[in-house]
């Protein structure tokens, strides 16, 4: 006959208010999906060639908030950083993120051809391949850590230069809002590899903060990436007088 052993202390397993990591979770995973029903609401409001763009963008804050409730109970539990559900988070939403670039330019009536979706694509994975394996300890440390910024360059290369010259000819709204999705992968992703050379190779920052850092991170690059498409579909909506928005 078996036997289960009592928990010595039944609180330490939720959530406690000296744990604040534990709190940002919390905090960052209901605001993703409050920004889902946000993002899932308002692509009723705007004209339907954005639809789509507002739905993808719903799923990159809903993934996000889903990953978040487990990342969080991960920390309440082994107070350790959750990384293969940051990985695993990141594999889904980052190349959502990157569709919204073709998403955005297509609504503003330019047709990128297929091969900025696969070079974004190609970037995102081995950005993230690269940091995950050397992360877990597959691969050494710093060549992983130099294989993903080359895909993060890779990245910023295409949406700044390559893919991304022919929204000069789009409107000032869509101008504004790809500009600002591309502040965001630049300096806003910034945080991450800064946090794996940091944290990780130099040992200079603690768990704590760098979990904390991650959170409030992609709060901004997700939660205020998407809104800078809703901004961009919303303002394009209704200076072509979309019906739906009188």
């Amino acid at each position: 006959m078996s036997s289960t052993k009592p928990v010595e202390k039944p609180a330490d397993a939720f959530l406690q208010p000296s744990d604040g990591v534990a709190i940002s979770f919390w905090i960052i995973s209901i605001a993703m999906l409050a920004a889902t029903a946000f993002f899932f609401a308002e692509a009723g409001t705007v004209a339907n060639h954005w639809k789509t763009t507002l739905h993808v963008g719903a799923l990159v804050t809903l993934v996000a908030g889903v990953h978040y409730m487990y990342m969080r109970e991960y920390w309440v539990q082994v107070h350790s950083s959750p990384i293969v559900y940051r990985y695993v988070d990141w594999s889904i939403t980052v190349p959502l993120q990157m569709i919204e670039f073709n998403l955005i330019l297509k609504a503003a009536g330019k047709v990128p051809g297929a091969g900025m979706f696969w070079r974004l694509l190609v970037g995102t994975v081995v950005m993230l391949l690269c940091g995950y394996l050397g992360e877990i300890g597959v691969a050494p440390a710093m060549p992983a850590f130099i294989g993903g910024m080359c895909g993060w360059i890779f990245i910023l290369v295409e949406i700044f230069f390559v893919g991304g010259g022919e929204i000069k000819e789009c409107s000032e709204a869509v101008r504004k809002s790809y500009d600002t999705m591309r502040l965001i992968v630049t300096l806003g992703w910034s945080i991450y590899p800064l946090g794996y050379y940091f944290g990780f190779l130099m040992g200079e920052v603690d768990a704590v903060y760098l979990n904390v850092i991650y959170n409030v991170a992609d709060f901004v690059n997700k939660i205020a990436f998407v809104c800078a498409c809703w901004s961009c579909a919303k303002s394009d909506s209704a200076s072509k007088g979309n019906p739906l928005l009188g």
